[in-house]
């Protein structure tokens, strides 16, 4: 499976794009994408999950119903023709491209064994730069809650935002617009 490409191998031409997949395809749209040797990544996260009879783990989508592509137009385009994929996501009348930044936090986000959780919705507050533990060098917006900081980076043009509880100690720097 090719999840990604990494910040150091960033080809000209070629942008990050967020693509609707059909509810519960996004397996299969990876499938899809990858046989066309189109560059993807589909963030997942391990749950574990409990019937009346049984646990399970079990690997699902972090955010339903999007994959990421790394392509140009016309891998763009290809891409649209897979069976598994609704349509890609707009910004102003044009293809949105997500920032190298947000592919990089989330990944980030997603190396850490920290608990994770989807919140709908833009998060609003001040943006900061995490300066120390698991989380050093993400940028996202803090979040008060009843168990102390909580840190939220969104990936806006999706409007969701993963939410990470980080220890009262890390430390954060606010990044002024």
């Amino acid at each position: 499976m090719n999840q990604g490409i990494s910040s150091q191998n960033i080809a000209p031409g070629k942008a990050w794009f967020a693509l609707y997949t059909k509810p519960r395809n996004e397996f299969k749209a990876a499938e899809q994408i990858g046989a066309c040797n189109v560059d993807y990544y589909l963030p997942t996260i391990t749950r574990l999950k409990q019937w009346s009879d049984r646990k399970k783990k079990v690997t699902e989508p972090l955010l339903r119903g999007y994959i990421f592509i790394f392509a140009d137009e016309k891998e763009r385009v290809f891409s649209l023709e897979q069976e598994a994929i609704v349509r890609c996501i707009f910004d102003g009348g044009r293809p949105a491209k997500i920032p190298q930044w947000q592919i990089d936090n989330l990944k980030t986000m997603l190396s850490t064994s920290s608990d994770l959780y989807i919140h709908e919705g833009l998060v609003r507050g001040v943006k900061v730069l995490i300066k120390e533990g698991p989380f050093t060098g993400v940028i996202g917006t803090v979040q008060e809650t009843e168990n102390g900081k909580t840190i939220a980076v969104s990936i806006d043009l999706l409007n969701r935002s993963v939410i990470a509880h980080l220890p009262k100690e890390s430390l954060f720097e606010v990044i002024k617009s």
